[in-house]
């Protein structure tokens, strides 16, 4: 397969997770797809050389590519059922009569169990829809095991304890070794983390340990202890478990240099379901303005969830275009307010991200100045051959081709990365210091604190007062020079990952030209 080029920019593509809509030439939606990192997903339908045939004839058929970024991978699954089911696309798997994500379900009876569910249905409480059967079974097996509810079909009538009652995981309402009140407050807990209301639960918990522990019950003390970690630990982890009976719309938007950039999420019962963008000149009341304007051509959801607050009569007005009530929110804590901050992310992430990612750069290396212009260095050979270096450039958050650069080796023999990365720095930077053209704001070489001294040395000669940092590999760490630890903040921050973006694109662009050097002396 012929490698086919892709028709829209993937550098405006995010390192995120989310869902990506491809589109054929008349604008219709031919694929939904999920990813963890959209800029690594999407680039591979146009890199790879091995796709079977449909696939083949999706990348040939594809016009152009929309995004959606999600807070996590549960919500991109989530997202993408919703789309596939709503805009049935060609080139997906058709999922019509596929089941539903599941839901886990706490039965109405004296003594609740926990269980399974595929469809919320029936008189008791449920929670879901969980993105994969992993994830469920997880949280149900922590919430069970946690709360000790009993998972039995049907109490014994002999009220002889099971298992799971002499290993602790179950307090035995069968054979009577709990009250009902006190399995009501077993449940009452186990549904608090289930819709994630963690914190008063976490500090009534916290309360009663330290009063176990005056009195020197330790082993309550211990329980109290097991669940609070267990808590704690499932209200990190996101689900996006919203049901509702009604549909709502998310409004955000950004202003800036005079301009209004606003996003409409729309939310299909719970799941979201399709974004809307605008982009318009800053006006006083444009907020009102717009949602007169936008509500006069498109039907009212129930719910319209704002971040400030509007007119009284607005909400009136579009309750009577809608013919009946809409409720006009401005949440300031919880799911909704959640889904704010998602749709403000995606507005940040499609028309700011590259001036966010190098402001948070800034920011962790505690620079003065925003770096713009970032120079990465990375050496490439075979064993100690056909040694070469690349030298690329990004410009405002994003690769700047016309300025990258690619060096043989002239002076080093064999396997020596640290000369190598000595020569290529000097003979970047004597030739812009001769030449008194533009130093880049920061300069980034591939490698750990070997490389770094290489580079920073040479610099020191030639008095090139430019900061310099190395990215090591193995965990993504940040070195400085003269600092013996890596810096202090993690690969998966937004810093970190930018410049984990950079590095990988030198080390291409390497690797590239070792190839062609090596295939060159093996054709002649």
């Amino acid at each position: 397969m012929t490698l086919v080029p892709p028709p829209f920019s993937l550098a405006d593509v995010p390192h995120s997770p989310g869902c990506y809509l491809y589109k054929d030439s008349t604008g219709r939606i031919i694929y939904v797809g999920k990813a963890k990192d959209l800029r690594k997903r999407v680039s591979s339908y146009f890199q790879k050389r091995d796709h079977d045939p449909k696939t083949q004839k999706l990348v040939q058929t594809i016009a152009d590519m929309e995004y959606i970024v999600t807070g996590t991978d549960e919500e991109a699954y989530l997202l993408e059922d919703s789309l596939i089911k709503r805009h049935h696309p060609k080139y997906n798997i058709d999922l019509r009569d596929a089941k539903s994500y599941a839901y886990i379900e706490l039965t109405k009876e004296a003594f609740p169990r926990i269980t399974i569910a595929r469809k919320a249905k029936g008189a008791g409480q449920f929670f879901g829809p969980f993105v994969s059967g992993k994830e469920r079974d997880y949280v149900l097996t922590v919430v069970k095991k946690t709360f000790r509810l009993r998972s039995c079909k049907s109490m014994p009538r002999n009220h002889r304890a099971c298992l799971r009652f002499h290993i602790g995981n179950c307090t035995g309402p069968c054979a009577g070794h709990v009250t009902a009140e006190g399995y009501a407050l077993q449940c009452s807990q186990a549904e608090a983390v289930l819709k994630g209301k963690t914190a008063e639960l976490v500090s009534s918990l916290t309360a009663e340990m330290n009063r176990y522990a005056e009195s020197m019950e330790f082993e309550a003390a211990m329980r109290c202890r097991d669940v609070i970690t267990a808590v704690t630990h499932l209200a990190s982890r996101q689900y996006v478990s919203r049901q509702k009976d009604y549909d709502e719309d998310v409004i955000h938007f950004i202003v800036s240099e005079g301009a209004v950039f606003l996003m409409v999420f729309h939310v299909y019962k719970g799941t979201l379901g399709g974004r809307e963008e605008f982009i318009f000149e800053e006006s006083d009341g444009f907020f009102e303005e717009f949602l007169v304007q936008f509500y006069s051509d498109h039907p009212a959801p129930r719910e319209v969830i704002v971040p400030e607050a509007v007119d009284e009569g607005l909400a009136l007005y579009l309750g009577s275009v809608a013919k009946r009530k809409v409720v006009v929110t401005v949440p300031k804590i919880g799911e909704k307010a959640k889904l704010l901050e998602l749709a403000k992310k995606n507005i940040e992430t499609v028309h700011f991200g590259d001036e966010i990612r190098v402001e948070e750069l800034r920011k962790a290396l505690h620079l003065a100045d925003a770096p713009r212009v970032i120079e990465c260095f990375d050496i490439s050979h075979l064993s100690g051959t056909d040694t070469v270096a690349s030298m690329v450039q990004f410009r405002n958050g994003r690769p700047d081709k016309k300025n990258y650069r690619r060096f043989r080796i002239k002076t080093v023999d064999g396997i020596d990365d640290f000369s190598s990365m000595a020569e290529v720095v000097r003979r970047r930077y004597s030739r812009l210091v001769s030449e008194e053209k533009e130093l880049p704001d920061l300069i980034l070489i591939d490698g750990g604190k070997g490389q770094l001294s290489s580079a920073k040395r040479v610099l020191d000669e030639l008095e090139v007062d430019v900061p310099v940092i190395s990215l090591a590999k193995s965990e993504e760490e940040v070195f400085v020079s003269g600092v013996p630890f890596p810096l202090p903040f993690g690969k998966k921050t937004r810093a970190n990952m930018y410049l984990q973006e950079i590095r990988d694109e030198a080390h291409r662009f390497a690797v590239t030209y070792n190839r062609l050097l090596r295939k060159k002396r093996v054709c002649g």
